[in-house]
Parts: structure tokens; C-alpha cells; sequence
């Protein structure tokens, strides 16, 4: 039986792949009591990175939005992995973290993080109501734009 979750995700047209692999030497999560840290997730789907480039430079903000998405659709795939397969065992989720690649003078990064935000709460309701940062930075890896961690509390 499909749960509320993945009613929902279903719903927005998201059907949740496996969870991209890490990119150097970490795992995806790490569970500690009833915490899930999810490592920071790139806005990877089918295996290619969405929106390469700084945002304000080679990436609009909306296209960095975008990327922001598909990295919350990434995390929401690893929380998944972290729950033996059952999205509703998520309590709600804790917290983001949000990383922009960007020019220096772009100062929109929460509009860019909303992205991630926004399809949190689509997809968790009530549950996805969380505190967040949004950063800019130099760089990120393999030139992504957009990287976010999570923290999940389940039960």
C-alpha cells in the first residue's frame, strides 16, 4: 500500500529513483537515534546535473529554483532509504541547509532555496515546516549550482 507521502509526491508527477551515490568518500545519511542527516544532495536526475554554472552568472535565479527542487526530490530519495522504504515514518523535517553557487554580488540565495523549501512542504505538508540557511558560496561540486542537506526526525 502506497503511504500519504508518496500519494502526494505522486500527485506532483515525482516518482522517487534511487538515491544518487555519493560523490567522494561519505554515504548518503547517517542515522542517530531518531535523527536522519542527510548528506548535501546535488540537483542530480537521471544521472545529469541540472543548471551548471554560477547563479547570476550562467544560471538564472529561477533555473537555480529549479535545481533546488530536484535537490530536495534527491534528499526525499535518501530519506526514503533511511526509512526501510516508508516516507510516513518521517516525524517532519528539521532542517535545511542550502548552498548556492553564485556570483558575488547575487544576494538572492533564499529565493533560490526556496525551491527546495517549497517542494518540502508540497510533499510533507505540516511535516515540512522547517528552520533552513541559505548560503552562497564559490563553488560547489562538479560546478552544480545548487547543493542542500536536510535534517529528518522519523520515528
Amino acid at each position: 500500500m502506497t503511504g500519504a507521502i508518496e500519494t502526494r509526491l505522486k500527485e506532483l508527477g515525482i516518482e522517487l529513483a534511487e538515491p544518487p551515490r555519493p560523490v567522494a568518500s561519505y554515504v548518503g545519511f547517517v542515522q542517530t537515534g531518531n535523527l536522519v542527516f542527510v548528506s548535501g544532495q546535488l540537483p542530480l536526475a537521471d544521472g545529469k546535473l541540472l543548471h551548471e554554472g554560477l547563479v547570476g552568472r550562467d544560471v538564472s535565479p529561477e533555473q537555480g529554483a529549479e535545481a533546488a527542487r530536484q535537490c530536495a526530490i534527491n534528499l526525499l530519495a535518501q530519506a526514503r532509504q533511511a526509512c526501510g522504504g516508508d516516507l510516513d515514518r518521517i516525524v517532519r523535517c528539521v532542517r535545511l541547509g542550502g548552498f548556492v553557487a553564485s556570483t558575488p554580488d547575487f544576494t538572492g540565495h533564499p529565493q533560490v532555496i526556496n525551491g527546495a523549501s517549497n517542494l518540502i512542504g508540497e510533499a510533507l505538508g505540516e511535516k515540512g515546516v522547517h528552520a533552513r540557511a541559505a548560503v552562497g558560496v564559490a563553488a560547489l561540486p562538479l560546478n552544480a549550482c545548487v547543493e542542500i542537506e536536510a535534517i529528518f526526525e522519523i520515528e
